[in-house]
């Protein structure tokens, strides 16, 4: 069988895979509208994911960020938890997949996410990553989910303003029944926060960005619709579509409530709009570093080692 060598690949038909990816088309879709051959598609999207992760992951560093809201997004990988085989049940990467996420209320800048489990490992690991890129004291808000207790109190060690945000949903009979439920969110009868260190302002207790990023995340990445057969096969691909959608958001996507600015733009990471021949530059930088072995040697070992920390 015949495969596209990615070498052959200009920077224009980079453009246009990614530009189809990062507006939530599948892989398929793209495929269809670029003429690329389905696994160059997938690789460019891993090296992409690859390095800008590696970007995010030094950039992101002494932000002076005021208010912070966390969140967790599902996904699955594979097969749905109820049809993982039994000789692949408790591995990550089969079945429930969690996105956490951490936002500025005020720049809309992601600073950091990790892919994980929705355990207390995955929040401690998420918090501690978080705490170590801020430069000064800010205030949080979190859903109730009771493991953030733990991972805030480990990674802040008290010098936090931190707060929790209870919603109390309707049960599913008052929405309209199982099958209401399933498809429709549950309706929302009120809210009530909780202070739990320091003295979080109450007029900014919330986590209504991070929540609507849920929502950006589902219609930016193919493989995050609900009801489709677009999910994630391997956890690789899932970990580089969401590194190249946050990319993208951070750094090439104007938001309307910052003026027309990107959310890296207004927290001072970058003077200028990132076109997508900028953030394909990240990779073709990368493919520049002399190798003995082939061009994509040191995106592979930048990727191990990248995983392995």
């Amino acid at each position: 069988m015949h495969t596209v060598n990615m070498n052959r690949l200009s920077t224009e038909q980079r453009k246009r895979v990614i530009a189809c990816l990062v507006e939530g088309n599948s892989i398929l879709a793209t495929v269809r509208m670029t003429g690329v051959a389905k696994n160059t598609v997938t690789k460019l999207l891993v090296d992409m994911g690859t390095v800008c992760s590696i970007h995010q992951d030094r950039v992101m560093r002494d932000l002076p960020c005021e208010r912070i809201q966390c969140d967790e997004i599902w996904a699955f990988c594979y097969a749905k938890q109820k049809n993982v085989p039994a000789d692949k049940q408790g591995q990550l990467g089969y079945g429930d997949v969690w996105t956490w996420v951490a936002m500025d209320a005020d720049t809309k800048l992601v600073p950091t996410y990790r892919i994980d489990d929705r355990d207390l490992h995955a929040a401690v690991e998420f918090v501690r990553d978080l705490a170590g890129r801020l430069s000064n004291r800010v205030q949080l808000t979190t859903d109730g989910y009771n493991l953030y207790l733990t991972a805030v109190r480990d990674a802040f060690k008290g010098d936090i303003d931190y707060a929790q945000l209870v919603k109390i949903f309707a049960s599913s009979s008052a929405a309209g029944g199982p099958g209401a439920s399933r498809y429709s969110p549950p309706i929302c009868l009120g809210e009530k926060s909780q202070v739990i260190t320091g003295n979080p302002d109450p007029d900014h207790i919330s986590t209504s960005y991070v929540e609507r990023q849920n929502l950006t995340m589902r219609m930016g990445m193919r493989r995050f619709t609900r009801l489709t057969n677009a999910f994630s096969k391997k956890l690789e691909n899932l970990a580089a579509a969401v590194s190249l959608h946050f990319a993208f958001y951070n750094f090439c996507r104007p938001h309307s409530s910052l003026g027309g600015k990107t959310p890296a733009m207004a927290a001072g990471l970058t003077d200028h709009i990132w076109p997508l021949s900028e953030l394909i530059g990240l990779l073709e930088e990368a493919e520049a570093v002399p190798t003995k072995r082939g061009s994509y040697r040191k995106i592979r070992e930048r990727r191990a080692s990248h995983n392995s920390e």
